[in-house]
């Protein structure tokens, strides 16, 4: 009996793609080992985007040598993104590894893991018709499914590695999405997000994004629709206005602005001014109230002076995002930044300006939090919280994280994990809401 383990570095796309791999190596008739010691097989599922993701797979794979001279029959394979952006750059610096294989080839796994030959493989050739739309994912018990739409993007943003790693943008068959949606609810997996580089350019034929969105919301079974993560130059008024008729879908956009300085906007590609950006955001709170609005945002990129950055900080707090995820720039090799736009912002001044947006934004999330005090949520819950096994943990409509107490011994009986509970919010941290349940 053959074994295998995968260990999966970046963003929900590498975990939606190990779900693949998984299915087609057990497809194969391999089963999942415990751990990476009871393993003939070892993948590394890999992301390109940050170097701090791609410094952590380098260590993690060195830290595998003892293994691999202690068991020669183990095969370890290098999976994703970062193979297809550094090909045998990469092979350089990890002699131990067996197999490097792109996004496009995953079909073929088993035969090459097959090969006995210890020379490294490299299986990084694109291929713009693969969308894996006749393969199913092996996902994990919950109630949580990812289901890749679109594989890709052609949006070129200078600093962004991601063209590299996943090619140009290619879309799933719209009527393989509907069904491996319905898949997804009829397995038990009542919350589902859709995945895609810029997920709101979907389009196949005459049907974009919102069409396939209004679809899929009708599925039966179905208690959460999602999707990650849209551009926001895709976002439609007739996007928000499918949101707005469907309950199920998320009340939930995560909307990079990555700067508010339109000069670094031009020179990252974005396609966007900060006031564009600033009126979409103001759109869809007209349009959805009660929607929450998560961004990205990058600080000292090559060229933003101290005035650039007082304008990130001006968009921060004229929009007053319910969180965000917050990066100091690093140069991605091969990305159009890296190879024509000097790194010349001093790496103390990226770390106080970094550190300034997180305070500002923990300011910020804890006000929006904050204002659900005192109102009644439907939270759909995912199971026991962690560290309080009698409390339980679930997402309200517009994702926000809610740890409440199930109530009287009698009623915690009645819940369980794919169901909606009533929850009245009794206080707020910048990342959690706190509450109890009501009947």
């Amino acid at each position: 009996m053959r074994h295998y383990c995968i260990e999966t570095y970046g963003c929900q796309m590498n975990v939606a793609d190990s779900e693949l791999i998984a299915g087609i190596l057990e497809d194969d008739g391999w089963v999942r080992a415990t751990d990476a010691h009871g393993a003939d097989l070892i993948v590394v599922n890999t992301c390109s985007v940050r170097e701090r993701a791609a410094d952590r797979v380098v260590g993690y794979l060195r830290s595998l040598a003892p293994l691999r001279r202690a068991r020669p029959g183990l095969r370890i394979v290098v999976a994703g993104c970062l193979p297809q952006h550094l090909g045998e750059r990469l092979a350089e610096r990890l002699p131990d590894v067996d197999l490097f294989i792109g996004p496009d080839a995953y079909r073929r796994l088993p035969e090459l893991v097959a090969d006995p030959s210890r020379d490294p493989h490299f299986a990084l050739a694109r291929d713009r018709g693969e969308t894996y739309e006749d393969l199913s994912p092996l996902r994990a018990d919950g109630i949580h499914a990812y289901v890749s739409i679109m594989r890709g993007c052609d949006r070129a943003c200078t600093y962004c590695a991601v063209p590299f790693g996943r090619g140009r943008e290619r879309s799933l068959p719209a009527e393989a999405a509907i069904r491996a949606t319905r898949e997804a609810v009829e397995s038990g997996f009542v919350a589902v997000t859709l995945l895609g580089q810029a997920v709101t350019s979907y389009r196949e034929g005459e049907r974009d994004f919102a069409a396939l969105l209004e679809a899929l919301a009708g599925i039966p079974g179905l208690c959460s629709l999602r999707f990650l993560a849209p551009h926001p130059g895709d976002l439609s008024v007739r996007l928000l206005e499918v949101m707005r008729r469907h309950p199920v879908i998320a009340r939930h956009l995560h909307l990079p602005l990555q700067a508010g300085s339109d000069r670094i906007l031009t020179a990252m590609r974005r396609g966007y001014t900060a006031a564009e950006f600033v009126d979409l955001v103001a759109r869809a709170r007209r349009t959805l109230p009660e929607i929450s609005i998560t961004t990205d945002i990058i600080v000292g990129f090559p060229g933003e002076s101290d005035e650039d950055y007082a304008r990130t900080v001006e968009v921060m707090e004229t929009v007053r995002f319910d969180s965000a995820f917050t990066f100091a720039y690093s140069p991605r090799e091969g990305t159009h930044a890296q190879r024509f736009l000097a790194d010349d912002v001093p790496p103390e001044v990226k770390q106080h300006r970094l550190s300034a947006v997180i305070t500002l934004q923990e300011r910020h999330s804890l006000e929006r939090y904050q204002a659900r005090i005192g109102t009644t949520q439907e939270v759909l819950v995912e199971g026991p919280a962690r560290g309080t096994p009698d409390r339980l943990f679930g997402r309200c409509s517009d994702m926000k994280a809610a740890v409440f107490s199930p109530g009287e011994a009698e009623e915690a009986e009645e819940i369980r994990a794919g169901e909606i509970a009533r929850v009245e919010i009794t206080a707020a941290s910048s990342h959690t809401l706190k509450g109890v349940r009501r009947r």
